[in-house]
């Protein structure tokens, strides 16, 4: 797919304001009951960069990105700073943060993931692009060296094991990670006079399936 592994500055990201988003069809009944369903199994990302703009400087660099990713063309790196990583805010990532997957003496490749929980349910992210440097993984409770005992596809965030992980035992992970998105917009209007009193300009970003 069109995707530049380039993250946008994360100085600039800082500040924007995002989420997730969900897609759910609501049917309300002749009884007033509803039916509920979606066709998204997983959240979707939105965000405004453009609130992240503090200078001149600044809306040169945005142009600058923009014209290189040629708009809404070519997909790349964003980092969530509200939701950027396996641990919890004021911690630091460790290997044992989450739990991946279990070992069936067969599979290598496991595809990393962040579990978000509340009460007995859970929901289980995809993470595909996954920060050079930062992933750390281990089989139950020992941790593991990357290219000794396995390697990392930062392009698809899958972990691959040289040997199988043998059967029932938890594969851990803990990284930071970045959300895939493109620019959701053909146009971004700056205004110097607008800008310098305070008008910042409109520049959407939408997370895309990699």
């Amino acid at each position: 797919m069109n995707f530049h592994e380039v993250r946008f500055p994360a100085n600039l990201s800082f500040g924007s304001v995002g989420g997730p988003e969900r897609r759910t069809e609501v049917v309300t009944l002749a009884n007033g009951f509803e039916e509920r369903n979606t066709p998204w199994a997983h959240s979707r990302r939105r965000y405004d960069a453009g609130l992240g703009m503090r200078s001149l400087d600044d809306i040169e660099t945005l142009i600058a990105f923009y014209e290189a990713r040629q708009g809404q063309m070519f997909g790349f790196r964003w980092k969530d700073w509200s939701d950027y990583k396996t641990s919890r805010a004021t911690s630091e990532v460790a290997f044992d943060d989450q739990v991946i997957a279990t070992g069936d003496g067969e599979t290598t490749r496991f595809q990393l993931i962040k579990s978000y929980r509340s009460g007995e349910y859970i929901y289980q992210r995809p993470i595909a692009k996954p920060v050079l440097g930062s992933v750390k993984v281990g089989v139950e409770q020992d941790e593991l060296k990357e290219a000794v005992d396995y390697t990392l596809d930062l392009n698809t965030g899958e972990v691959i094991f040289v040997h199988p992980p043998a059967e029932e035992l938890p594969i851990v992970a803990g990284f930071e990670f970045d959300v895939p998105v493109r620019f959701d917009t053909d146009r971004i209007q700056t205004s110097v006079a607008s800008f310098q009193a305070g008008d910042v300009p409109n520049v959407p970003v939408v997370e895309v399936r990699v």
